[in-house]
């Protein structure tokens, strides 16, 4: 349509300047003595048009001449840029893909081309780790660095990441320190630092890590309480050797995760360890209290607390409950033997066998037969306890 439009203007101009010309009976007289030129004025118009029409032309073409360099210079660089864009989507693919070697050389190609120095510098460090080749991940992180210095957040990630992964993590931790000054509020940088304390066994500052997630609500309940005991487990550990500094944590931790089944058996045991048997019988009572726990009820019979007597009651009434529990029944033929009840603490530990054969059980055994006399009964029961103690390994 468009080209319709056009050529009809320039027909209709042909034929309106055509009868302007055929109307035209003008001339002109152009005197320089002692020369006289007569043209028309209808090839006077004409010259003057061809003339202006050549001389725009000429001066288009000397415009066009002078830009001809940047025009070029362009065109190369955004030649260059498409290479470049290309290069680097291609070593994006290759990385995704695994397939590393590939991908470290494209990313090095982009970075040469200088197409988003940090990103094709982060990818080459990817796929140089991945490679397992780490001077030249580190090269490629100190490029990245010296490019790109704006991007400290994602470079200093990916460092711990890397890092991390190479189990260097003392120096993720130190990365993840320079980031803190940087985002100090970071979720993945959290989650980076989280793991690296884990690793490190820094466990009062995972508790405060995982408090910092909690209320950003960017961890899940299940897995919070799991690292909250993991960490409870190994300060209990630690602080075994001292009662006293043992008792100040365990205060410290909450009831509700006093009262866990695992945790409790820990700390008994911790407190069993550090002499202090009668906060070790006060949590096996609480811990049991609020759910049944086999395990807890058999280091009962070694909690030393202040009124054996008390204790073996609390044990038997849990037995009416319990009847068929062979820790409960292990505990109360400790307790019995404690108080040199020696006929009941032999049918206690006699039940405990018959519902499952333990070491411990035939060891306790071996001492009553030793208090009856029976050499032989405890060179027997000695035996049987040593075996089992083998087989449990």
């Amino acid at each position: 349509m468009k080209f319709l439009i056009g050529l009809l203007l320039i027909v209709g101009g042909a034929v309106a300047l055509s009868l302007v010309a055929g109307a035209g009976n003008g001339y002109v007289l152009l005197v320089q003595p002692p020369y006289r030129i007569e043209l028309s004025l209808n090839l006077l118009s004409m010259l003057g048009l061809s003339g202006f029409a050549a001389l725009y032309a000429l001066l288009h073409l000397v415009f066009y001449t002078l830009r001809l360099p940047q025009k070029v210079y362009q065109f190369k660089t955004e030649q260059h840029r498409k290479e470049a864009q290309s290069v680097l989507l291609e070593s994006l693919h290759a990385l995704a893909e695994g397939r590393y070697g590939k991908a470290e050389k494209t990313a090095a190609r982009a970075l040469e081309l200088g197409e988003a120095p940090e990103l094709s510098a982060l990818v080459a460090a990817r796929a140089a780790h991945k490679l397992k080749n780490y001077s030249r991940r580190d090269f490629y992180l100190a490029e990245a660095e010296r490019l790109a210095p704006d991007f400290e957040v994602a470079r200093l990630l990916s460092q711990a990441e890397l890092l991390l992964d190479e189990r260097r993590y003392a120096q993720a931790l130190v990365a993840l320190q320079q980031l803190d000054r940087a985002e100090s509020k970071h979720l993945p940088a959290l989650h980076l630092e989280l793991k690296v304390r884990r690793h490190l066994g820094n466990w009062e500052q995972v508790f405060s890590l995982i408090q910092q997630l909690e209320k950003r609500d960017a961890i899940e309940p299940v897995q919070a309480q799991q690292l909250k005991s993991h960490a409870h487990e190994a300060l209990l550990e630690s602080k075994g050797h001292d009662r006293e500094e043992l008792l100040d944590y365990w205060k410290k931790i909450p009831e509700g995760d006093r009262l866990d089944s695992r945790l409790a058996t820990l700390a008994v045991r911790a407190f069993i360890a550090a002499g202090d048997g009668p906060t070790a019988a006060r949590i096996v009572e609480m811990s049991l209290t609020k759910r049944w726990d086999s395990e807890l009820a058999r280091l009962y019979g070694e909690c030393a607390g202040e009124d054996t007597l008390k204790q073996l009651q609390q044990a038997e009434y849990w037995l009416l409950q319990h009847h068929g529990d062979a820790g409960l029944l292990l505990s109360l033929g400790n307790l019995c033997l404690r108080q040199e009840l020696w006929g009941k603490a032999q049918n206690y530990l006699e039940a405990s066998l018959s519902v499952a054969p333990s070491s411990a059980a035939h060891l306790a055994l071996a001492k009553v037969a030793e208090h009856l006399g029976n050499a032989e009964e405890v060179s027997r029961r000695y035996r049987q306890s040593l075996e089992l103690a083998l087989q449990q390994r």
